[in-house]
């Protein structure tokens, strides 16, 4: 392709959108002129089932539920005055119980203004909050934010080492839709004992954002605990950021939430087009379909070329994977299909795996994000006539040539600069492009049964460890094996969960559970302490 080509191809489907701020660019991945017109058949019946979908379709037919987290930033479009009622009325309440907290009308149990906050929660209903702050958070008066995402003991200790000195103006924001996630109630129960050790009350500090009549819900209700915020069983965890999981903790941190749903809701609005090339949600979700489909590339590779969006590709790791890693299609097939997300941010990506995008296996597309406007006012030379924006601009635009040249597969997405608006405008483009893409392949995007599986095995190795626990306390003038514990705690089919369980307990010095060396890992033997040498 000659230069004149490749400005006609850049010229030809460089998508614009003023109101939006946004820029699309997929000249560079290298489809035939044809491939949108061979598609249009497909893309219009996607349209018409996104149509349905808002209009409050049961479009998750496992969990018997609708789908629904477009109402969030367009309250017009819910198919009721209920909630449409409800969910003002949940946006009105943030506002008026964030203003409380910055006023100084809701204080700590001590008094104290709040001055940060810890979120507890897992996937969906951290990821995006954890996004949103990284990219647009630190504004004067705003609470500075933390983080538990995990039940990983060590990453606590960390969060909670920074806290142990400002615990009595820290608020705990407890988030989780059933009200019983496994994750977030761990990391609840930490920070109540946190609280506890210093003689803070927790119910003065503490916000539950979850469903009605949940287990969580009740305990904050018969607690008095701060406030309850809710939300809706229409709203999936992994599009659950246009509501109270991700309004909240936004306000909180002087985030015009306002401005963030108008772009979320522009943006819907511009991807309802149904002309393919003026709607950008259509033309991304072709472009994905023509890399799996017609190039075999199962990779997205998400380059954000600005730190403040080094969390984006993680956050698209939940909304693409979970929403598209299906192994049954709508039609009970077994089709294996999903999009394999990473990332890096530029141009640290030029010293990590440009390498291997360029020359490696070609199984990879790349997605550029662009953020075109720098928010230093004040530019610094760093060279004649050049500011360190210029180099970062130049190493986005010689990326995606050099990968031009070789033949890979690259797409562009520019806004014009990062602000809430903007960040509205860029999720809603990839939760839009999701569903328009769930359609083309004929998966749900909406439900997660692999998760389940895993939650289910997650719940059998908790079982093993209870009764390897009563079985060593049932035989404690015993030594056992592996084998021998399994079979008399009456699960031998998990021998290998027995053994793991034994080992983490003796590693780690839990339950007074100790091991007497055998001539291998597998001879060992194990009893409850009575001064065993090993460990």
């Amino acid at each position: 392709m000659n230069g004149n080509d490749s400005w006609d191809m850049y010229k030809e489907y460089l998508y614009v959108n003023e109101l939006l701020g946004l820029t699309l660019d997929v000249g560079c991945m290298n489809f035939a002129p044809e491939y949108f017109k061979e598609m249009e058949p497909k893309i219009q019946q996607a349209f018409l089932s996104m149509r349905e979908l808002e209009k409050g379709e049961i479009a998750n037919p496992d969990e018997k539920r609708m789908v629904g987290h477009y109402w969030l930033r367009d309250v017009s479009r819910a198919p009721n005055e209920e909630i449409r009622q409800e969910i003002n009325d949940t946006i009105e309440k943030i506002k008026k119980f964030v203003q409380k907290v910055k006023k100084g009308s809701i204080v700590s149990s001590k008094g104290k203004l709040f001055t940060r906050f810890l979120l507890i929660g897992i996937g969906g209903s951290a990821l995006g909050p954890q996004l949103l702050s990284d990219a647009l958070g630190k504004a004067k008066s705003s609470l500075k934010a933390y983080y538990f995402d995990n039940t990983d003991p060590d990453g606590m200790d960390r969060v909670m080492s920074d806290l142990a000195d400002y615990l009595e103006e820290t608020m705990v924001i407890v988030i989780s839709k059933s009200g019983g996630t496994v994750e977030t109630c761990n990391g609840m129960q930490e920070i109540r004992h946190c609280f506890s050790e210093k003689g803070i009350d927790f119910t003065k500090h503490v916000v539950a954002v979850t469903t009605t009549e949940s287990k969580l819900d009740k305990e904050a209700q018969k607690s008095e605990w701060l406030a309850r915020f809710y939300i809706w069983d229409w709203v999936g965890g992994r599009t659950s950021i246009a509501s109270a999981v991700g309004l909240l903790p936004v306000a909180l941190q002087g985030i015009d939430i306002d401005a963030f749903i108008n772009g979320m809701r522009d943006c819907d609005e511009a991807t309802r087009n149904m002309q393919t090339l003026k709607n950008p949600a259509a033309i991304l979700a072709l472009t994905w379909n023509y890399a799996l489909e017609k190039r075999g590339k199962g990779n997205m590779v998400v380059l954000p070329y600005r730190d403040k969006l080094q969390l984006f590709s993680r956050y698209l790791q939940q909304l693409v994977m979970e929403s598209l890693g299906k192994e049954k299609d709508l039609n009970d097939n077994t089709v294996h299909q999903g999009i394999t997300v990473y990332g890096n941010k530029g141009s640290t990506d030029q010293h990590a795996y440009v390498q291997q995008l360029l020359d490696g296996v070609e199984d990879s597309f790349v997605t550029f994000i662009e953020v075109k406007k720098d928010q230093r006012l004040k530019p610094v030379l760093v060279d004649e006539d050049v500011t360190s924006g210029d180099y970062l601009k130049a190493f986005l635009e010689g990326t995606r040539r050099a990968l031009k040249k070789k033949g890979r597969d690259s797409l562009t997405i520019g806004i014009e600069e990062l602000n809430p608006y903007s960040m509205g405008v860029l999720i809603a483009l990839f939760e839009r492009t999701v569903g328009l893409y769930a359609n083309l392949i004929n998966v749900n995007a909406y439900n997660q049964p692999g998760v389940e599986l895993g939650k289910k095995s997650a719940n059998t190795y908790i079982d093993v460890h209870h009764r390897v626990l009563f079985c060593l306390r049932e035989n404690k003038d015993k030594l056992l094996t592996v084998e021998e514990v399994a079979k008399e705690a009456g699960i031998p089919q998990e021998v290998e969960f027995v053994y793991k369980v034994l080992e983490r307990c003796c590693i780690n010095k839990l339950y007074g559970v100790k091991k007497e060396k055998g001539k291998n890992v597998f001879n060992a033997k194990y009893g409850l302490d009575r001064g065993l040498n090993d460990c």
